[in-house]
């Protein structure tokens, strides 16, 4: 996310010619994107990081389902 928060901000800065970023080439924005899309669509694969957070979001939610299950049966219980 950083990277993409990099590009983001360099290429607003060269667009509206914001002092150094002025006579900076396209050219490095350009490789950061190259940068970007390597990581996110190789590096990330190869080092399971797209599998792992993947799991944590289902994680968390099948906590709270079983959280909100549990919650149920216990309000029904007591009345």
């Amino acid at each position: 996310m950083p990277l993409i928060i990099a590009i983001v901000l360099l290429s607003v800065l060269k667009y509206f010619e914001v002092g150094f970023f002025s006579k900076m080439s396209w050219w490095w924005i350009a490789a950061l994107m190259g940068v970007a899309f390597i990581w996110f669509e190789f590096i990330e694969k190869m080092l399971g990081l797209d599998k792992r957070r993947a799991h944590d979001s289902m994680e968390k939610i099948r906590k709270e389902r079983v959280k909100a299950t549990f919650e149920k049966d216990s309000r029904g219980k007591r009345r």
